[in-house]
């Protein structure tokens, strides 16, 4: 025989009197998660009777499912599900005692806390949120046993409570929130549904706001990925993110060891207003939607990712504290980077073409990624691709380097600036030479991690140097002639030093096969990176890069031969113009001349056009 039930009026024994207006102040960071707390609950009271029909063989054949209904005249919320109920023991247990005893310990273990958001839900306080928006909070339950009598359990936001008897047929419990003025809000049935929206949009139950289903029962990431077509894809991704382009790709995860881990991640497009820095993964357990800014399941590098994860694992509510101390989470970090990895792989092998458009918005994650972390590294090192120049054709730094062996084995030249670089790259291309377009902002690191992996790799920049293979053999420059007994590179370079007189500036005098250049300016590598490096730390004064620097001439070029002709006619000062002119020519490759350097060069500009 059940319990009768007399009416019984007591006071829940806890120490703490001002436990009522704690929870409402801080006890949760959002109001809107009473809602949440109350749905869960009810989803899990049915999954509760589901397996008790199964254990217990009792051949209900209800459809289960969450109600809530809104009273404006009486100002009601009310969250009904047909669960397994409760009977009046149950209630004294777990309303009276568990939670109330909970929420005293939490009180007492986490009051001087200064980050208390989040952290509802250790101590079974779920139930206790509807006092953050309710004065009057009322429980109707009937449980699944035989017999068993109708409860009705009611509160008035302090620690005393009354138990009876009711009359409620249906198995199930009804929760039903008596709002208090301030939160009205919640008797709006857009208000309601939006909150419904995020925190219970993919509950495994039909949830119900006033007879509509709002929920999508079975999310995408249920499904295993051979039952999912690139439509439904991009379609769940629509859902998800109305506003945003087409996504680059995706990854469907279904893992069931270690750890429990169920989502769809998606590479999005970027655009300008996209916040690379904040995380756009939303995390469930259970499909109970948990929070969107969880960035400690991300791999940093891979903090763009958008998309769902299911980590029935975790608790509902779990704190920044501990994400970044549990080693769940790094496991489940280390699996997104490692089918990240795996995902690039497969679509830079399957449709280079098809990677080459990808490639340019993930390229700076993917290279960050691999100076992190050494397995990420491991898996994609042969799968970059890079843009050289010729034909604008992508290619992989093996295939690069296979090209260029005969030319300049394990040394790779590359420009980061197209526009001041092209000059250098109008030479290299003139010769049938490639360079790589390293221009993002991560290169200068990338390039020397790269160099650091490969001891015999060495990369250069189209201008540290000019190369053996852009010269021309030209004997007669080492002919000795006239009275000063020099030969013709040696006067050259002589002409050059006397008519520019500029400190740090080193003469070179070569022969290139191309005659259209009359001078090239050249910075060291090594020294121009520990220059950037010394600028990009702050470290004292910035750093002029071109406080050493070397003008190569070019004996080939026509300017040069006029400027010796000059020269040997007496007419220095048209000479001195020319050598002025063809050395800031060359800085204006780099962007580097100054405002006094441009007034002269267009000043002379001038003279030698009236010159013609």
């Amino acid at each position: 025989m059940s319990e009768k039930i007399e009416k019984e009026e007591g006071s829940i024994s806890i120490h703490t009197e001002n436990i009522f207006p704690i929870i409402k102040k801080w006890l949760y960071s959002d109001k809107d998660i009473f809602l949440r707390e109350l749905v869960s609950n009810a989803v899990d009271a049915i999954h509760k009777m589901q397996n008790v029909n199964l254990m217990e063989s009792l051949q209900i054949a209800d459809e289960y499912k969450v109600d809530i209904h809104l009273d404006k005249e009486a100002g009601t919320l009310t969250v009904a599900d047909n669960g397994i109920g409760m009977t009046a023991e149950e209630v004294r247990k777990y309303i009276n005692q568990v939670a109330f005893s909970s929420a005293e310990d939490f009180i007492e273990k986490f009051k001087d806390l200064e980050d208390k958001n989040q952290i509802i839900g250790h101590f079974g306080l779920g139930f206790y949120s509807s006092f953050m928006v309710a004065d009057h909070v009322e429980i109707r339950s009937l449980s699944y046993q035989k017999d068993a009598e109708a409860v009705h359990w009611q509160c008035e936001g302090t620690t005393t409570y009354s138990l009876e008897a009711t009359d409620k047929k249906e198995r199930g419990t009804k929760i039903i929130l008596h709002l208090n003025e301030d939160e009205k809000e919640f008797l709006e049935q857009a208000s309601v549904s939006a909150v419904l929206k995020k925190f219970c949009n993919f509950l495994p139950v039909s949830i119900h706001l006033e007879g509509e289903e709002i929920n999508d029962k079975n999310p995408l990431w249920t499904k295993s990925a051979s039952e999912v077509s690139d439509e439904e894809y991009k379609e769940f991704y629509r859902k998800l993110y109305p506003m945003s382009a087409e996504p680059l790709f995706w990854i469907h995860l279904n893992i069931d060891f270690p750890f429990n881990l169920k989502g769809i991640v998606y590479f999005p497009h970027l655009t300008n207003e996209f916040d690379v820095t904040k995380s756009h993964i939303n995390l469930f357990c259970n499909q109970v939607f948990v929070s969107d800014n969880t960035p400690e399941l991300i791999p940093e590098f891979l903090t763009p990712l958008q998309g769902c994860l299911d980590a029935p694992d975790l608790p509902l509510n779990v704190s920044r504290s501990y994400l970044q101390n549990d080693p769940q989470v790094r496991k489940i970090r280390e699996v997104i980077s490692g089918r990240v990895a795996a995902k690039i792989v497969d679509l830079a092998k399957k449709d280079r073409a098809a990677f080459e458009p990808i490639w340019e918005d993930i390229h700076s994650f993917v290279k960050y990624g691999m100076m992190r972390e050494d397995k990420f590294y491991e898996k994609v090192k042969d799968q970059v691709i890079y843009r050289a120049t010729g034909d604008d054709k992508y290619t992989t730094l093996p295939e690069y380097l296979d090209r260029a062996k005969e030319k300049h084995e394990n040394k790779v030249y590359y420009a980061n600036d197209e526009g001041t670089q092209a000059t250098y790259l109008k030479l290299f291309k003139s010769q049938g030479m490639e360079a790589l377009i390293l221009d993002a902002m991560i290169d200068n690191h990338f390039i020397q991690f790269l160099e650091s992996k490969n001891t015999d790799l060495k990369f250069e920049r189209v201008d540290s140097d000019i190369t053996e293979n852009l010269l021309e053999s030209d004997p007669s420059q080492k002919i000795v002639e006239g009275a000063d007994n020099k030969t013709k590179g040696e006067r050259i370079e002589q002409i050059f030093k006397d008519g520019l007189d500029i400190k740090g500036l080193t003469i070179r005098i070569e022969t290139l096969k191309d005659d259209s250049v009359p001078g090239m300016i050249l910075l060291n590598e090594q020294s121009r990176r520990f220059k950037e490096m010394t600028r990009m730390m702050g470290q004292g004064d910035m750093p002029d890069m071109f406080a050493d620097h070397t003008l190569m001439v070019n004996t080939a070029s026509p300017a040069v031969e006029k400027v010796l002709k000059l020269q040997d006619d007496g007419d220095k000062e048209t000479a001195g113009l020319l050598i002025e002119q063809i050395y800031d020519l060359a800085m204006l490759s780099h962007q580097a001349i100054s405002k006094e350097r441009m007034s002269g060069f267009l000043e002379r500009s001038g003279k030698l056009l009236g010159m013609i």
